[in-house]
């Protein structure tokens, strides 16, 4: 029985947590070219293959505009998939920790959403993601004395992995004079290497069988402090530039999201509160603006 199997491996959580997990056991990485999550059968067969003590599941349908046009598709990654997981995890006595998001919640909200408060989604991609929520917690609920971890995340970016906000300033910034960045959406810009640390403590926690203090069931976990898109892309050329990062962008001007319509409606608040989580890590997570210098620095050390 290998100790982990690490689903969505190329992911930019994902790539992060194959360094992050490493020191804590045998780990089997599986990417989409590998695992294709819309077919169950796919997924059931890897988890009995593997037999993991613990399935990590950082893989996602992720595209929130394009879902709104691929419900079917969107649901099958998001919601079948993860229920998929838990199953066959129950079986073999295995422990599951899920990826989730804050899209789950309207954003109606003027204060930090908690684990408990009550989700309504306003896009496919958030309905979905709620959905595979749903069907993990009903899977666990049958076995109480196996735990499982659902985090929600928000706005998450990093050095490793395919396109995300962060370095898509970075390359409009390279390219134009002015960059225009919607105001009014507000949340918690999240490095990936920050989930991947909260996800290796509660991974470590999962697998000590003499370790029952962790509370099984949703977290919430961001890097703390708060932001629009606009603050956030300010953010990324001051600091690209304290750096000594030559940008030809010299004005960002901020938006509203009536200005700038997308397929998927977004919530306007999505702040999470990270209180529950700071009690497992013993300690809160670091602020949103320190994590991005640090994932800078590294974007612009790698190789060309």
């Amino acid at each position: 029985m290998k100790d982990l199997l690490l689903i969505g491996k190329m992911g930019q959580v994902g790539q992060e947590l194959q360094r992050t997990l490493a020191p804590i056991g045998n780990i089997t990485s599986v990417g989409h070219e590998s695992l294709d999550l819309s077919q169950a059968a796919l997924i059931r067969q890897m988890v009995r293959d593997v037999q993991p003590r613990l399935i990590i599941n950082a893989a996602a349908y992720t595209a929130v505009d394009k879902a709104e046009s691929e419900p079917d598709l969107a649901a099958a990654i998001n919601a079948e998939a993860p229920r998929v997981m838990a199953e066959e995890a129950q079986k073999i006595g295995a422990s599951l920790i899920h990826i989730s998001t804050d899209y789950v919640f309207d954003g109606h909200s003027n204060t930090p959403y908690l684990e408990d408060d009550v989700p309504n989604p306003v896009s496919v991609y958030g309905k979905t993601k709620l959905a595979g929520e749903a069907g993990i917690s009903q899977v666990y609920a049958q076995s109480s004395e196996l735990p499982y971890a659902i985090l929600r995340t928000a706005w998450v970016y990093g050095t490793r992995g395919k396109g995300n906000f962060a370095k898509t300033m970075l390359r409009l910034g390279a390219e134009r004079d002015e960059v225009r960045v919607v105001a009014d959406q507000i949340g918690a810009p999240t490095h990936a290497s920050d989930i991947a640390g909260a996800i290796a403590t509660l991974a470590t926690h999962f697998l000590n069988p003499l370790d029952s203090k962790v509370p099984t069931g949703i977290y919430h976990f961001t890097n703390s402090g708060v932001a629009s898109w606009y603050d956030f892309a300010v953010a990324i050329f001051e600091e690209a530039k304290a750096l000594g990062v030559s940008l030809k962008c010299d004005r960002v001007v901020p938006i509203t999201t009536q200005d700038y319509p997308t397929p998927a409606t977004r919530p306007a608040y999505s702040v999470l509160s990270c209180h529950k989580i700071s009690t497992v890590l013993e300690a809160f997570p670091r602020h949103w603006r320190q994590a991005l210098r640090q994932m800078l620095t590294e974007f612009y050390s790698q190789p060309s």
